[in-house]
């Protein structure tokens, strides 16, 4: 004790040394036995990967069952979907070369006179878009696709006619080999996606057609809500041009008009002079479309 008082700073730090010490020895224990236990379960999960990796998969029983569920359900999902698409897709039906042209002829003359019942303007010469088969045979393969054609084509034109539209000024009929032209890939090599792509477009097919009437606003949204909502046949409006007839606006203040009625008209003739004058709304609209008709081979 009488040397800690005489030398108490050597006696200090040495105190101080020896507290420091045992407190490093303590943690190097923990650390020590922390890593043990980390390396013993390090060891444990790899022997553990080990044997699943070399072990041959096999489905239990339970998971086997509801694997098989599963699939049972999505299967019915499908089927119910494919039966549910069929009765919105206008039906194929066999039909020889011949039988087509006179269908063709047919729906012709059926559209031509309900055209001219409803004051509907249609173009000149009009073969519902089949101008090519107007004098010439399809091929027989190839005459049943059409006729489905020729009857969502039909189709198509009596809902515009039924919206009473002014006129149908162009009909136009998008062939396969068209299509087909437009959709080739400018890479030769063939990808993973192009693969799936083709591969939906043999499942969902379309016929295409290009259309364009004048009709007064009213007409054109009730043409477009029919196409939409009908459940005959599956239309899609993939590409919608609307172009006002008039193409400037209405002037900002109308030219006053002379309160005195012209030579020659009486007084019950003439316009009064607070009547509404509209401006607007009274326009019609020339709407050019380009309309896909689906089908589904399945």
């Amino acid at each position: 004790m009488n040397w800690f008082r005489e030398n108490r700073f050597l006696g200090t730090f040495l105190l101080v040394a020896g507290v420091l010490t045992l407190a490093a020895l303590a943690f190097l224990f923990t650390a020590r036995s922390g890593w043990n236990d980390a390396a013993a379960q390090f060891e444990t999960n790899a022997n553990e990967l080990g044997r699943l990796q070399r072990l041959a998969p096999f489905p239990s029983g339970e998971n086997l069952r509801k694997m098989k569920a599963h699939a049972q359900d999505y299967d019915s999902a499908v089927a119910k979907l494919k039966a549910d698409l069929k009765t919105r897709v206008l039906p194929a039906v066999p039909v020889a070369p011949s039988e087509f042209q006179s269908r063709l002829r047919i729906a012709i003359g059926a559209v031509s006179d309900k055209a001219r019942a409803n004051k509907v303007k249609l173009p000149e010469p009009f073969f519902l878009g089949f101008d090519e088969f107007a004098s010439a045979l399809p091929d027989t393969a190839a005459a049943p696709v059409l006729a489905q054609e020729l009857a969502q084509v039909e189709l198509l034109l009596n809902i515009m006619i039924d919206a009473r539209v002014d006129a149908i000024t162009s009909l136009r009929r998008v062939t396969a080999a068209e299509r087909t032209a437009a959709s080739v890939a400018p890479s030769a090599t063939p990808s993973r996606a192009g693969a799936q792509k083709s591969a939906a477009e043999n499942i969902v097919q379309r016929g295409v057609i290009e259309t364009a009437f004048i009709a007064s606003p009213a007409a054109g949204r009730r043409v477009l809500n029919q196409i939409g909502a009908n459940d005959k046949q599956l239309y899609i409006v993939r590409l919608l041009h609307v172009r006002n007839e008039k193409g400037k606006g209405p002037p900002r203040e109308a030219p006053a008009e002379s309160a005195a009625a012209p030579a020659g008209q009486d007084q019950a003739q003439a316009k009064p002079a607070g009547a509404l004058h509209f401006i607007v709304g009274t326009e019609h609209v020339e709407m050019a479309a380009r309309v896909e008709m689906l089908r589904f081979n399945f």
